[in-house]
């Protein structure tokens, strides 16, 4: 267990992005209540406006840059918010992603681990033990099966899923949260082992997760609190976040508490 207690949390967000900013803080801010550790949050931007293919690419392409600016902060750790710029890249892709970041970081004297919220939310689930998922997603169906796809390529099979087909990024960042209860009623989630309630850290979700959970009996994973997980692990803090759901909850963290 680090001694540490204060920790400068970096994130690597496309321009268009409103919800990394205020989740994945409140949740830390959630944890400030419970354990002793202090955060402080500083972002670096990628533009991105309209989440299809060509404007995910671009953007990807600007990860680099904003590696080297949080470095420069010396920041603790990373996070790069958008989870299907790296799966649209290719199977496996946050892996690559996440060393070649982390390089970045370590060229410039201020070596810092690189999350992505693609890989967080795929080794998330096999923290979990999870086989079987139902999940919700904001864009169009074509990019919603390419990130089933991905997922599936690591080894998990998703039984359900509704994609919103929200292309504006902005418009992603406003949706209502209230709404997700309903979306889920309407799914399958019987037979599944998990509910990934947003595989988008922009889609706003945080505040329903304890419902849906208490609707369904299943553990509800998000991807922003599955990056949140990710770099509590990475910094060497126990992995528990009040009212952030099952993941969040101590039941999986691999840190012993004070």
């Amino acid at each position: 267990m680090t001694t540490k207690t204060s920790f400068r949390i970096g994130q690597i967000v496309p321009s268009s992005n409103t919800t990394m900013e205020t989740e994945i803080p409140s949740m830390l801010r959630l944890r400030e209540q419970v354990r002793p550790e202090r955060f402080t949050f500083h972002s670096a931007r990628m533009r991105m406006k309209h989440v299809n293919k060509d404007e995910l690419a671009a953007m990807d392409a600007e990860s680099d840059r904003c590696a080297l600016e949080l470095s420069d902060a010396r920041v603790d750790v990373l996070g790069y918010a958008c989870l299907v710029a790296i799966m649209a890249m290719g199977h496996g892709y946050h892996r690559s992603s996440q060393s070649r970041l982390s390089k970045a970081t370590a060229s410039n004297q201020g070596a810092a681990p690189v999350i992505t919220s693609a890989g967080a939310l795929v080794d998330a689930l096999k923290v979990m033990g999870v086989k079987r998922i139902a999940l919700v997603a904001p864009y169009m169906v074509p990019l919603t099966k390419l990130v089933i796809d991905y997922i599936e390529h690591e080894g998990f099979e998703v039984s359900d899923w509704r994609a919103l087909e929200i292309a504006d990024n902005l418009e992603v960042g406003r949706h209502d949260p209230s709404k997700l209860p309903a979306i889920v009623s309407g799914m399958k989630t019987d037979d599944v082992d998990a509910i990934v309630l947003s595989a988008c850290v922009q889609m706003p979700s945080l505040a329903a997760i304890a419902q849906v959970e208490a609707a369904t009996g299943k553990p509800v994973v998000t991807a922003a609190v599955a990056t949140t997980y990710a770099m509590l692990s990475e910094l060497g803090l126990e992995q528990v976040v009040p009212g952030a759901g099952a993941l969040l909850s101590g039941a999986y963290s691999t840190k012993k508490a004070f």
